[in-house]
């Protein structure tokens, strides 16, 4: 693959991807539990209707990995984006909680697919640069998330429910529109696993210790930013901080990790993974142990601003660590291991979080998540200390 075409591939699924999860975000923030309450939904059945789409990617993403690694990237892309396309006119039809359900159970396979996929086709395809390449996909797909907030919440105030479910598909139909462009498959390029050597190598993939460590990094991380997400707003607004402000804390987090990610990821290139991901845990683990202490506006701008740091450092680092130590091409299963663990991960965090601000309060529940992070760096670096005094 030329350098031009490199690029130019790129270019197309950075922006591939930023439309897939501007819809994808459309159809949750903040239309979701809004939309949940509107049909009768209790807080109990919103917890499940949220959790039904998070299902999905503890069950698919390594399957569809390790898939794409014998039937191709662009084919298993392509499929998950089907999916993109049509799950917003269900929602549509949606009458009933049940049927909500089940709506975002079938839309959470379109995320958990592409996101795996085609991190595993972008870290095929880049040796020397992979995590600034890896980065800057992330970050235009954080902009589609970003985005689609402050769309949907327009969208409901002049018009109505559905018609940002009609938003959500026309960017989703975009998105496997623009999938038509993506180039074909070569021997060079993204060749396929032939029968024998794929299953050799999905065994080579989950028996590995590094990538497993990698992946566990990657779900404390996750842990911590699904709880951070889900309870700062709330903390603030127990302190009397206003609604404005609080999105104002929110988005110098969000600002900082899509600044900074290509930018820790080209780091991370020269430098060397562990080098970026060890302190990275270690600033946002600081970062989240401070905020009980540092609870003013300023305060938690600045310590957002900082987590926002160590997370652009730890997740610029983690997928290409996976993929440099994938063997075989099984690049698909490598990344379908780390969104599975990364998944389990996002999905404790909410409701660890929600148990330990129950039963002990708020800052009991950060230092846990401080410690969390601390202990993953800790042992990652004993890990990595380890696997240097390894022979080649």
């Amino acid at each position: 693959m030329t350098p031009a075409s490199k690029r130019d591939f790129l270019l197309l699924i950075s922006i591939i991807g930023g439309l897939a999860l501007l819809s994808s975000t459309l159809s949750k923030t903040p239309v979701l539990p809004l939309f949940a309450h509107a049909l009768g939904a209790t807080p109990a059945e919103i917890g499940w209707i949220v959790m039904a789409s998070t299902v999905p990617g503890i069950l698919i993403s390594f399957p569809a990995g390790a898939l794409s690694d014998y039937l191709g990237k662009r084919t298993v892309m392509r499929a998950a984006l089907v999916i993109f396309a049509t799950a917003p006119f269900l929602y549509l039809l949606v009458t009933d909680v049940t049927q909500l359900i089940v709506v975002r159970f079938y839309h959470g396979f379109a995320t958990a697919i592409f996101g795996t996929v085609a991190t595993a086709a972008i870290a095929q395809r880049y040796v020397a640069d992979r995590a600034a390449k890896l980065s800057t996909f992330s970050s235009a797909t954080i902009v589609g998330r970003s985005v689609a907030p402050f769309l949907g919440g327009a969208l409901i105030s002049l018009a109505s429910f559905h018609m940002v479910y009609v938003a959500c598909a026309v960017s989703g139909v975009l998105a496997l529109a623009l999938s038509l462009w993506l180039p074909r498959e070569t021997e060079t390029a993204t060749a396929k696993i032939q029968r024998p050597a794929f299953f050799a190598s999905l065994r080579a993939v989950v028996s590995n210790r590094y990538i497993l460590a990698t992946s566990g990094v990657e779900a404390a991380l996750y842990l911590v930013f699904g709880a951070v997400e889900a309870f700062l707003a709330l903390y603030a607004a127990q302190l009397g901080i206003p609604a404005w402000q609080i999105g104002i804390i929110l988005g110098a987090q969000l600002l900082s990790i899509v600044l900074l990610k290509p930018i820790m990821g080209t780091i991370s290139d020269k430098t060397g993974r562990e080098r970026v991901i060890i302190p990275g845990l270690v600033v946002a683990g600081l970062s989240v142990l401070l905020l009980p202490v540092w609870s003013s506006l300023i305060g938690l701008i600045v310590l957002m601003s900082v987590f926002g740091i160590g997370f652009a450092a730890v997740s610029s680092s983690t997928s290409a660590l996976v993929a440099d130590l994938t063997k075989n091409g099984a690049f698909g299963a490598s990344m379908g291991v780390l969104r599975t663990i990364m998944d389990i991960g996002q999905a404790i965090g909410p409701v660890l979080t929600g148990w330990m601000v129950g039963r002990y309060g708020y800052t009991a529940a950060f230092v846990l998540l401080a410690l969390i992070l601390l202990t993953a760096a800790g042992g990652f670096a004993g890990l990595a200390g380890q696997r240097r005094r390894m022979p080649a």
